[in-house]
């Protein structure tokens, strides 16, 4: 029995094989290890890995030593290759892909095209989106500003044109987005003046809409917002917004009227794809 002096003077080595960067399987023992006290672990990761060959080295490289794998691996002929080898020189092998494609396989009844470093390419598509996500959080209703430079989208307008739900719907896309409240006599921040145009979308409704929601809004919150929600109010704000997006032309105006959330980001990446599109024509 290993006492637990010793225990916490061992190291334990744990090599991942991986068809793709790695970085993904990494992660996950990471996470695991979290669970395990006074152990000293040495991560090493053989990324790219996509040949018999490779793996028949990485075996050679590490016999004797104490330690385990884990992989990554989407071909059903290399895991068996690791599966096969680990049983030959004694060490266990951890199979991180395998289960899940064959879950998966058997639930929608379709074979893995079985690419390599789609694995990484899935989870970097998580991640990114996470990212947009915290993105959105701290740069919400005009948090952060001056950090706007870094947004894929930035959205403007009067309170209860969808600038939040919005950013947090288009985030969910993986798209940095942030927003700006457009509040009567009081400035937008300097850095409106020096994002690039195609980045900005000046959101806009019709007055009558504009006043339902905001007093739907005040008798769901059982509060008075006084000339908050009237009709000549919301005109007035309305109209203060519309001189503002026309000294900015170079913005594109979204009316959200009647539109569903989905509509609307549909609208603005549309517009944003055209953009793009018509940007790479001019540089060919």
């Amino acid at each position: 029995m290993t006492s637990f002096d010793e225990l916490s003077t061992m190291e334990y080595p744990i090599h991942i094989i991986s068809d793709g960067t790695g970085k993904t399987a990494e992660q996950i023992v990471r996470a695991a290890l979290v669970q395990f006290e006074n152990i000293r672990e040495e991560i090493i990761i053989h990324p790219e890995v996509r040949t018999e060959e490779q793996i028949v080295s990485i075996f050679d490289s590490i016999f004797n030593s104490k330690c385990f794998i884990v992989h990554t691996v989407v071909s059903f002929e290399l895991r068996n290759k690791i599966l096969e080898l680990g049983k030959l020189y004694s060490i266990r092998t951890i199979d991180l892909m395998g289960p899940l494609l064959s879950q998966i396989s058997s639930h929608l009844s379709i074979n893995p095209i079985e690419k390599p470093g789609a694995f990484h390419e899935l989870n970097k598509a998580y991640f990114q989106r996470i990212d947009a996500i915290e993105f959105a959080i701290r740069h919400d209703d005009g948090l952060r500003s001056e950090e706007l430079d870094k947004a894929d989208i930035v959205l403007i307008g009067v309170s209860r044109t969808f600038k939040t739900p919005l950013t947090i719907y288009l985030a969910n896309m993986g798209w940095l987005t942030g927003n700006i409240p457009l509040v009567m006599d009081m400035d937008l921040p300097d850095i409106v003046n020096t994002l690039p145009h195609h980045k900005v979308f000046a959101l806009t409704t019709t007055p009558e809409r504009l006043s339902i929601l905001r007093r739907t809004r005040d008798e769901y919150l059982k509060s008075s917002t006084g000339s908050y929600s009237s009709l000549d109010h919301v005109r007035r704000e309305l109209m203060y917004a519309s001189g503002i997006y026309n000294r900015h032309r170079g913005w594109t105006t979204i009316d959200v009227t009647n539109k569903s959330l989905e509509e609307i980001a549909s609208e603005i990446l549309s517009r944003l794809k055209n953009y793009y599109v018509r940007d790479f024509n001019k540089q060919d």
